[in-house]
């Protein structure tokens, strides 16, 4: 929900495993309209989310042919992941919207999406994706850990890649925020002046998902359903709540990492620029985090989906079974020419 995050990337295969670089990059913040759109998108009925997907995928196009023209570029083909409008992989049902026919025809290039319908169809979560970039890409790093709306964390178990959604992060703390008036919490000030209040914290961390073994994913619905009705069970001063869900995240990532083999962690997303944050997870845990420089940060996710992209256009796998459930490897994405 911070905007839409473009980068301009090429990849190369070596003997030596997969390169990449990552050489032009640009965040457009979505309007107050837009944002009002995706927060609410999963209430809609069916006519109305065709509507806004079509109308989305307008709107990327007119941001991909604005960042090409500033920018002077060529590329081969775009990659979307799109923005995730149902995710309940139980029910079989997952939906990212942007509409990749209307951005190809629009854009005259070949878009490649829908990267998590086929893994849902056979039965896997659909979620993270992004494990199959830092299978390839950052195999440096014993893990990888992400810090975005939700958390989540991939690694290596023998030789085995597992990854899985962890808890809340910038989804909760940035709607604590902005009961003060404020989008998000710069640096963590606000949370590290507040007092945690142990009650809610404790409903938090009793919350069923963290007993699930397995892959498993988080989305809006189940955050809206179980973790805001925890949030909210009791009135408190919005510094104390941003304060006590800091210390949530905090112990469940900590907590998380604390099982995993290896000690060199990978730390991206919009959560590496809380500093609170940060602080409290690293008291709480034994592993070496490592903060990239903040264009890895801010972009790692749109480079490893423009990765995805080149796998699908290869016929190569991007989506591993051991991460999403599914019952097989297998190469997932919609290819829409022009």
């Amino acid at each position: 929900m911070d905007g839409v995050d473009l980068a301009y990337c090429t990849f190369e295969k070596t003997d030596s495993g997969w390169k990449y670089e990552l050489l032009q990059t640009k965040t457009y913040p979505y309007a107050q309209k837009w944002l009002d759109l995706l927060t609410n998108i999963h209430d809609f009925n069916a006519n109305l989310v065709r509507d806004v997907d079509n109308e989305l995928g307008l709107y990327f196009s007119q941001l991909i042919e604005n960042f090409i023209n500033d920018q002077q570029l060529v590329p081969d083909f775009i990659s979307s992941h799109g923005h995730t409008a149902f995710h309940r992989p139980a029910d079989g049902v997952t939906l990212q919207i942007g509409n990749g026919d209307v951005m190809s025809t629009k854009l005259r290039i070949p878009v490649v999406n829908d990267f998590r319908k086929r893994d849902v169809l056979l039965g896997g979560q659909g979620a993270p994706l992004v494990p199959m970039g830092d299978h390839l890409l950052f195999k440096d790093y014993d893990i990888c850990l992400n810090l975005g709306g939700f958390s989540n964390v991939s690694y290596l178990q023998g030789n085995e890649r597992l990854a899985f959604d962890i808890c809340p992060v910038n989804m909760a703390l940035n709607e604590a925020s902005s009961i003060t008036g404020s989008a998000f919490d710069p640096e963590g000030r606000m949370a590290r002046s507040g007092d945690i209040h142990e009650r809610i914290l404790q409903d938090l961390e009793a919350l069923d998902y963290y007993k699930l073994d397995g892959p498993r994913s988080l989305g809006r619905e189940w955050y809206s359903k179980n973790f805001r009705p925890k949030m909210y069970s009791k009135k408190i001063p919005p510094i104390d709540l941003l304060a006590t869900l800091t210390e949530h995240i905090a112990l469940r990532i900590s907590t998380t990492l604390s099982r995993m083999e290896g000690k060199y962690v990978l730390v991206t997303g919009g959560g590496c620029f809380n500093d609170y944050l940060m602080e409290r997870i690293q008291a709480l845990s034994d592993k070496d985090l490592n903060i990239p420089d903040e264009k890895l940060v801010s972009f790692k996710e749109a480079l490893i989906f423009a990765f995805l992209g080149v796998l699908r256009m290869r016929n190569e796998v991007n989506v591993l079974s051991s991460v999403t459930g599914a019952p097989k490897d297998h190469c997932s994405g919609v290819i829409h020419k022009p």
